[in-house]
């Protein structure tokens, strides 16, 4: 546990309410502000989005990933997937 003040004992001022009502204050306004934030960005990438139109005979590349994962032979270390 973390004392709330370095006082001496029997001084000791609990302001733990008032300081648990200004952090949920500082909370909510960084919330609303991360909100607003989203909501712009969104706004953003809205503007620069557009519809994908295909044609039967067009040629796409298609992405395909292992069913069973990756395998790498040959390569191993700390970071290299082990299955």
């Amino acid at each position: 546990r973390a004392p709330i003040c370095w006082d001496q004992v029997g001084e000791r001022v609990i302001e733990g309410p008032e300081m648990i009502e200004v952090t949920n204050a500082k909370v909510t306004v960084t919330k609303e502000k991360l909100k607003e934030a989203r909501t712009r960005q969104k706004s953003y990438a809205d503007k620069h989005h557009r519809a994908l139109e295909f044609q039967p005979g067009d040629h796409v590349f298609l992405k395909v990933s292992p069913a069973r994962g990756v395998r790498r032979f040959g390569i191993k270390g700390k970071l290299s997937p082990r299955f």
